[in-house]
């Protein structure tokens, strides 16, 4: 699950046009893995996103952290899971908003099947990944399993806050997960 939302926008960030369920990857050409090497950076063009990565864990209370507030145009990288390109799914975290704005992943939601996601890596290779599904959550019913279970193929999960934001709370209701495959 992502932390706190930091501000109300004029505007709620978009909705994926999905249910909340990932749709089944769709089979492509057998991509071999790739050995694990720490990403440095993400780039989505479909959403205009060029971000640096920085490595993130988890909180004392097993949630995952997310980049630092004051950075809200950094995405973060679960150091705890696979590596962008390695076997299994790769994790990625970061903001939909600041006090100063939208943030890195305010768009998340507007990416499409057959959209792509490439991950640059410290070894200096570039992972890239084409979207097969987004979906919106309510954080009590994060698909846990989907997003950080097991995979035989290198995967990639994008996370963010999305949905209605709770004033009493704090917090947007939802989190929006990208579901992408490694391509060639």
């Amino acid at each position: 699950m992502v932390g706190t939302g930091v501000t109300v926008l004029s505007s709620n960030p978009p909705r994926p046009s999905g249910a909340g369920t990932p749709g089944p990857a769709r089979p492509g050409p057998a991509v071999p893995p790739l050995p694990r090497a720490d990403p440095v950076a993400v780039s989505i063009p479909a959403i205009g996103v060029d971000a640096p990565l920085v490595a993130v864990g988890v909180d004392d209370r097993g949630t995952l952290e997310v980049p630092p507030v004051d950075k809200p145009t950094v995405a973060g990288w679960y150091r705890h899971g696979a590596s962008p390109g390695e076997t299994g799914n790769a994790v990625l975290v970061g903001h939909v908003d600041s006090a100063a704005g939208p943030a890195v992943f305010f768009d998340l939601g507007r990416l499409r099947p057959g959209d792509t996601v490439r991950v640059s890596r410290v070894d200096g290779r570039v992972a890239s990944f084409v979207v097969e599904s987004v979906a919106s959550y309510p954080k009590d019913r994060f698909p846990t399993d989907e997003v950080y279970g097991p995979s035989t193929s290198a995967g990639l999960r994008v996370i963010t806050c999305g949905g209605r934001f709770d004033r009493s709370s704090g917090n947007y209701v939802d989190n929006v997960v990208v579901f992408a495959t490694r391509i060639p």
